[in-house]
């Protein structure tokens, strides 16, 4: 490596967070976020020493490099997502509850509010030319110009792109923000009253109209299709424990999933009657007090980074 690549190579470092946190906010998907974030390097220290030059700004130009390799998995991920069994979520970022921060970039790109799962969540249901939009413009600043020229649209219609991502992301039910403290005295609630079988409570502590997503990808057992209704999920949340056990669920882990709090239940075997359970990541989002939404994600795909 010579000189030159070294420095390279500390300025890119530099920027390595601020890259993991855009592309993970395009694609909602660990692995995709960190390939893209490797192709931008590779792209970076693949230029001669005279372009290395003509670039003014290292952080929007990579960060613009990153838009463009997220945007081609966008386009081809959609495609993909149409064989996808049951609903889709996002991979989920888990963190240790109550640890010092580290290092890790994503621990770093976790303490942003708009990488709750509710936020990714809306950002799954725009079109891939919506979401670069949206998302490079409004939370990375850039120019319309910039990605006009990405989409190979003209810039008017860069900005209506990013209108529909910015009127879809408003009108969106979303959570209250909670204080971990009392997010974490609200699952300790439902936890309790799911295992001991006080099903009255549990329907208390969801919201009438609270909704459960379940991400398996038909690898795992969970809903196939989104649960409305507080006395509907309180049946399925009655049904885990009977198909796997008190003492089972009771192993789960208090961590934080994309900042909130959440619960890492470890795979089991079957035994004694009770089916094998499956390695699952579960975090809620809460409004006025109560549950609003349960997300469940236990396609095995989408918790390989596990580290718990």
């Amino acid at each position: 490596m010579t000189v030159s690549d070294d420095v390279l190579a500390k300025e890119f470092s530099a920027h390595r967070t601020h890259l993991i946190g855009v592309a993970y906010r395009l694609t909602s998907t660990i692995s995709d976020a960190e390939d893209a974030v490797q192709e931008a390097w590779l792209r970076l220290s693949g230029l001669d020493a005279r372009r290395r030059a003509e670039i003014r700004d290292l952080r929007g130009w990579l960060t613009t490099v990153v838009g463009r390799i997220c945007l081609d998995r966008l386009r081809s991920a959609a495609t993909q997502r149409e064989r996808y069994v049951g609903p889709w979520l996002p991979e989920p970022i888990v963190t240790p509850y109550g640890a010092q921060p580290g290092n890790d970039p994503l621990e770093t790109v976790v303490r942003d509010e708009e990488v709750r799962m509710a936020a990714l969540v809306v950002l799954d249901n725009l079109t891939p030319e919506q979401r670069v939009a949206f998302v490079l413009h409004d939370a990375f600043s850039v120019p319309f110009a910039e990605i006009a020229e990405m989409l190979g649209v003209t810039e008017a219609t860069a900005r209506q792109h990013a209108s529909r991502g910015r009127r879809a992301a408003a009108e969106a039910d979303r959570p209250d923000p909670t204080e971990l403290g009392a997010q974490r005295e609200l699952l300790e609630k439902l936890l309790s009253a799911i295992l001991s079988g006080d099903l009255d409570s549990v329907v208390g502590l969801l919201h009438p109209d609270a909704v459960l997503i379940g991400d398996s990808n038909g690898k795992a057992r969970t809903s196939r299709r989104r649960m409305v209704g507080a006395d509907k999920i309180t049946r399925f949340l009655a049904g885990l424990v009977e198909a796997y056990g008190v003492h089972r669920l009771a192993r789960g882990e208090l961590v934080l999933v994309n900042g909130n709090i959440g619960l890492v239940t470890p795979a089991q075997p079957a035994e004694d009657g009770l089916r094998e359970l499956a390695r699952r990541v579960m975090t809620i989002d809460i409004r006025d007090g109560q549950v609003t939404r349960i997300y469940d994600v236990v396609n095995p795909d989408k918790l390989t980074h596990l580290a718990l």
